[in-house]
């Protein structure tokens, strides 16, 4: 009979120990990013491979970009919904400063950081709505945080998104990063998201999932190596660039927030419910309306002064 070293017991134990610990998922983000529907097809997946789920969220004033945040727990016991600080597994951000700002929940010793390098900065961080002014906003770049995390992500998600023809499917590419950090079949993870995405988005929710995973392949563990640029907008010395509004009117749900939130009182609600523009002169390119869009219908673009209408709409 082979002899058992206390080494062997002490590994056996690590290794019972680890195999009895419930995975810890965290997903934050800030209203209509799709935090609680990632946190959904997290729970369902668990739930399909046999696995004790456990789910906590907190989204209170979401819908006016307040925090959100869901705490996702699988295992073969998982004895309490919400994840003890410093054992997070996986921190998924849908936007940038809340995955700062839940960084200290992440396990530095083996957690997985994922991130979209996404802005949406709140009101009180644009009180200087003046051209070129800087925001009250997290300066952090990918290359600070990622040097902080044993394996991490960082990628303009959102940007890809809206290359796909779809802004909304940003969460669904971080999905696509998350699946490669935990352990599911990916045509268990294809199944459950097209039962979660409205039936008419199924195909470039799926299209934006296999993104997420090439991106994943194509820059390795650590991120990408470009710089993402997070310094504040060129100052009042450079040209200046009048801000420009865009709505896209069949996106728009009618819900008040761009105008009641707008500091210079340039939106108001057609016949329609639609919002518009009523005092375009007014605007400073705060871009407070396009920040707090929970359905991503407005788009403020700086163009030069001397932009034709042509050049403005392309």
């Amino acid at each position: 009979m082979a002899e058992t070293t206390l080494n062997d017991d002490a590994g056996a134990e690590n290794a019972e120990a680890t195999a009895a610990r419930p995975t810890n998922v965290l997903i934050v983000g800030v209203g209509g990013q799709g935090v609680i529907m990632v946190s959904k097809v997290m729970a369902t997946l668990a739930q399909r491979a046999g696995f004790e789920v456990k789910q906590s969220e907190v989204h209170g004033m979401a819908k006016r970009g307040g925090g959100v945040f869901s705490h996702v727990r699988f295992g073969h016991k998982v004895f309490s919904p919400t994840i003890p600080r410093g054992e997070v597994d996986v921190l998924l951000a849908l936007e940038w400063a809340e995955g700062l700002r839940w960084l200290n929940h992440l396990n530095r010793s083996r957690g997985t950081f994922i991130a979209d390098v996404k802005r949406i900065v709140p009101p009180f961080a644009c009180r200087n709505r003046a051209d070129g002014a800087p925001l009250g906003y997290s300066r952090e770049t990918p290359k600070d945080v990622l040097s902080r995390v044993r394996t991490g992500y960082a990628l303009n998600a959102s940007g890809m998104a809206e290359r796909l023809g779809n802004p909304r499917v940003a969460n669904t590419i971080l999905l696509g990063v998350l699946s490669t950090a935990l352990d599911f079949p990916e045509e268990e993870w294809l199944a459950v998201i097209e039962q979660f995405v409205p039936p008419k988005t199924v195909e470039v929710n799926l299209r934006a999932f296999g993104e997420g995973r090439d991106w994943v392949a194509r820059h390795g563990e650590v991120g990408p190596d470009e710089e993402v640029d997070f310094s504040p907008p060129a100052g009042l010395e450079t040209p200046p660039r009048r801000p420009r509004v865009f709505i896209e009117r069949a996106w728009c749900k009618s819900c008040d927030i761009c105008v009641k939130m707008c500091p210079e009182r340039c939106l108001e609600l057609d016949e329609a419910h639609i919002a518009r523009m009523r005092a375009p002169e007014r605007c400073t390119g705060c871009r407070l309306c396009e920040y707090l869009c929970p359905d991503f219908a407005i788009r403020v673009l700086r163009l030069p002064q001397d932009a034709s209408e042509e050049e403005a709409s392309a």
